[in-house]
């Protein structure tokens, strides 16, 4: 059994932080759990744009505290993000993700899991590390 509390993730090496201060991630399940997914929360900062591409990897989100959109790249929708919103990126889609008006608290589980080590290329991909 896994137990963690995020008081056990703030301030390690689990705590990434976007270079430009757009997002900050806590890591609280990953690749060498074993569980077949990786498991995150993330805030997405209010007033801010990230360009986000998963070539290699699913990912749902659940929106939990905050607001914001997420604009489909392959499609123009814009969808907008509140308390209760969930979304699946099951088709790789490139998007960008937009903090509102306050920081959205987001929990994440991506598959395959992430590692822990990586962060977004200059495309927005997140690459498969073992």
């Amino acid at each position: 059994m896994i137990v963690k509390h995020l008081t056990d993730i703030v301030d390690t090496e689990a705590d990434v932080h976007a270079e430009n201060g757009n997002w900050k991630s806590r890591r609280f399940l990953l690749k060498r759990d074993g569980m077949g997914f990786s498991f995150h929360e993330t805030i997405i900062k209010a007033g801010t744009e990230t360009y986000i591409h998963y070539a290699n990897h699913l990912e749902a989100v659940y929106c939990v505290a905050g607001n914001g959109e997420i604009e489909d790249l392959e499609t123009g929708e814009v969808h907008k993000i509140t308390d209760g919103t969930m979304y699946a990126l099951n088709g790789h889609e490139r998007h960008y993700l937009r903090g509102g008006t306050q920081d959205m608290r987001m929990v994440c589980v991506f598959n395959p899991p992430l590692t822990g080590r990586e962060t977004h290329d200059e495309n927005g991909v997140y690459p498969l590390l073992d």
